[in-house]
């Protein structure tokens, strides 16, 4: 009898700490968690912020082509000419599509040199209406891909710069663009690696590199932070077959922002440079200069 006076009381008392317990696991599985707190679940205000910054460019150019003075590729009229038919000159219109970031209130806007290299007519179209303005180049620089345009209208949406020297491989990026024209198409990625050189692309090559998505028609639009403010200007993908592989570079927009205020205020870049040049020392040159040892 005595055993069974005892039982409730240690089946109350484990069903008590077993109900302590089970309350403590809901309580802290319904409660985040640190790194869950701090999770960004959307990007939407920030792609609400900064894609009124990013414009269409629309490029026209006219370039010569040879074409055969006949209407047919004869075989014989091939041999006549000697393995060469005649050409006559022809023209041809190109399109040209790209994109560009909003820099200033006032109209300037920042895109890639080789968006509107060699280009006579230069359209920037505002907004998903697309409102279109005819844009006048302030100036280019091959020598970082960069180019400044400017259109007549106020009270644009200008993007903030980011100090891109602080950007770190690892970081969350989105690129904003009008890939294949589709306009303001947002992607994602990490910032895989900074200062990236030696890629044969521009003569100043400082590149961040992305693996967030840039396709055609990309080029000259943002690479944004978490925060909405401009990363860099994107210019170039590594791609085999011509698509996107994961592997993008943008122009820091320290660089970026350091070439837009010298293309605005001189319309050109302005770098200094050592008077000397560099030249291999042979047998005569040593002889001549009565160098000692072995050249």
């Amino acid at each position: 009898m005595r055993r069974e006076i005892f039982r409730p009381r240690v089946l109350l008392l484990i069903g008590t700490i077993v109900c302590v317990h089970v309350g403590a696991f809901l309580a802290a599985a319904q409660e985040p968690s640190p790194s869950q707190q701090g999770l960004i679940t959307t990007f939407a205000p920030i792609v609400e912020k900064v894609a009124p910054s990013v414009v269409t460019v629309f490029t026209t150019q006219t370039v010569s082509r040879g074409q055969t003075a006949f209407p047919f590729g004869d075989d014989t009229l091939r041999q006549f000419f000697g393995g060469q038919l005649p050409q006559r000159q022809g023209k041809q219109t190109l399109q040209g599509l790209g994109s560009g970031v909003i820099v200033s209130p006032d109209g300037y806007i920042l895109t890639a040199n080789h968006v509107v290299s060699g280009a006579e007519e230069i359209m920037v179209g505002l907004g998903t209406e697309l409102r279109k303005y005819k844009a006048k180049k302030v100036g280019t620089d091959p020598g970082t891909d960069v180019a400044l345009l400017k259109i007549e209208e106020k009270n644009l949406p200008a993007i903030t710069f980011a100090d891109s020297e602080k950007a770190r491989a690892g970081d969350i990026v989105l690129a904003i663009g009008n890939p294949f024209g589709l306009r303001q198409t947002v992607t994602m990625g990490i910032i895989s690696a900074v200062g990236r050189g030696g890629m044969g692309i521009v003569d100043y090559e400082n590149f961040i590199q992305t693996d967030a998505a840039i396709n055609m028609g990309n080029s000259g639009g943002a690479l944004v932070d978490t925060e909405g403010r401009l990363l860099g200007i994107n210019t170039a993908i590594f791609s085999r077959s011509g698509g996107n592989q994961g592997v993008g570079f943008a122009i820091p927009a320290n660089l970026a922002r350091d070439v837009m205020q010298s293309l605005r205020e001189k319309g050109r870049v302005v770098r200094g440079y050592i008077g000397a040049s560099v030249q291999t020392l042979t047998p005569e040159l040593a002889e001549a200069m009565k160098l000692k040892g072995q050249p």
